[in-house]
């Protein structure tokens, strides 16, 4: 289960917050994307919305997060908040092209920051390519956990992830895979939906579970606005806003607002219906996958834990290399950055009157067609950054994938009592 990702914070029926406690204080605890290569990758992804921020946030090219930033980031994150556990999540970009000795420098000054009663735990996504029996060695002796990014057999995932020569990573993602399972090394894998993969639902998740052996896996749809180099989806504007039935609201069309690979709103609940039965069918109680043990959590009135699907945004910042912190990794845009860790505490800044801002809009900004959908507690609207077309009744900042989520919260709601109800028996 998810139990890693348990919100510290619960939304009572009241809408009020209920804080849970730890040591007789109330519990601040948040996580941060930290990007310590920026957004420099070895590959080329057709859909990857960070690949832009390089321009963006003006970046120099081989430039990492420097030893002062990161030892003042890592004593952040421990000092700053009031938890048991200091969680470490290293993303990018592709962080492994900071080195092994970058992230020796990682474990030796968390030791050197963290109290005897403070657990630190350490997750990086990477692509794979780079890993070797070195990195894995270096991994397993300091408990990293590891997310790998992979899209399916090799007709899916080579067709968009693809290194600067146009050729397929594949080959590399499984050989890392492989020596992740011979080294007992925990991974989960996320695979990327577009409009070309959506397709194949069931060839993507067989072949998760039987050819990488993954347990837990995240599906992550693709939605970007065409202009998504350079401005948030949240700045855009109620006139551009399309109608939710209009053309402009779907992909592959010549007047739409997403980007050609973007996943199209009913494509994604099939996409997760399919899954679904499949996972229903063979596979309870031995693969994890986060959408569905969300609504699990859901369904039993609990919030749910992927943070999509939380009724606040904000405890997911963001931090760059140069330490500039970001109200959310989805938001990487100079409207949404916050503060610098070199200037200000952590806890400043969660607590700044933007991110507060930021963070309670989710809930504020809610179309009524939201409000009133009876799979309210079960989606909160989803991610802010989708947020971007008019809603059925015709009210703007309304979720572009409301359709397709819709279909996949009727067609399972049955059987996903049916389990709760089972693992309450």
């Amino acid at each position: 289960m998810l139990e890693d990702y348990e919100p510290t914070v619960e939304i009572s029926a009241e809408g009020m917050p209920q804080v849970r406690m730890w040591r007789g204080k109330p519990i601040l605890r948040f996580q941060i994307a930290c990007k310590p290569a920026g957004a420099q990758c070895n590959l080329g992804c057709t859909y990857c919305y960070y690949l832009s921020k390089k321009e963006l946030l003006d970046q120099e090219p081989g430039k990492i997060m420097s030893d002062e930033v990161l030892e003042e980031f890592i004593r952040q994150n421990i000092n700053e908040q009031n938890f048991k556990r200091a969680s470490f999540l290293w993303r990018g970009g592709e962080p492994t092209l900071c080195g092994i000795d970058f992230f020796k420098k990682v474990v030796a000054f968390q030791k050197k920051h963290a109290p005897d009663e403070i657990k630190t735990e350490n997750e990086i996504q990477t692509n794979g390519t780079l890993l070797d029996e070195e990195w894995c060695s270096f991994l397993k002796e300091n408990n990293f956990r590891v997310i790998l990014s992979i899209d399916g057999p090799s007709y899916i995932h080579d067709k968009f992830r693809t290194d600067s020569g146009g050729n397929g990573s594949l080959e590399k993602a499984l050989k890392a895979a492989e020596l992740l399972r011979k080294f007992d090394i925990r991974f989960s894998t996320y695979t990327y939906i577009n409009r070309f993969s959506a397709d194949y639902p069931v060839e993507i998740y067989r072949f998760l579970r039987d050819e990488v052996g993954s347990v837990l896996m995240n599906f992550i749809p693709v939605v970007e606005l065409k202009d998504y180099e350079t401005k948030s989806s949240a700045c855009t504007s109620i006139e551009e806003m399309p109608p939710w039935d209009s053309n402009a609201a779907r992909p592959g069309n010549e007047d739409s607002v997403v980007t050609q690979w973007s996943v199209d709103p009913d494509q994604w609940g099939s996409f997760l219906c399919s899954v679904f039965d499949e996972w229903y069918d063979n596979d309870i109680g031995k693969v994890n996958i986060f959408h569905f043990e969300s609504i699990m959590y859901a369904a039993e009135g609990k919030k749910p834990p992927m943070c999509i699907f939380g009724p606040l945004c904000g405890k997911w910042m963001a931090v760059e290399a140069d330490g500039n912190v970001y109200s959310c990794e989805r938001f990487v845009y100079p409207d949404y950055s916050i503060g610098n860790i070199m200037q200000a505490k952590l806890k400043e800044i969660l607590f700044s009157k933007e991110q507060h801002k930021f963070a309670y809009g989710k809930l504020r900004d809610l179309t009524s067609d939201c409000r009133d959908c009876r799979y309210l507690d079960w989606c909160y609207g989803e991610c802010l950054k989708n947020r971007f077309i008019q809603s059925p009744t015709g009210k703007p900042g309304h979720n572009y994938l409301c359709r397709g989520y819709k279909k996949f919260f009727s067609y399972t709601e049955e059987r996903v009592r049916t389990i709760k109800n089972r693992q309450k028996s």
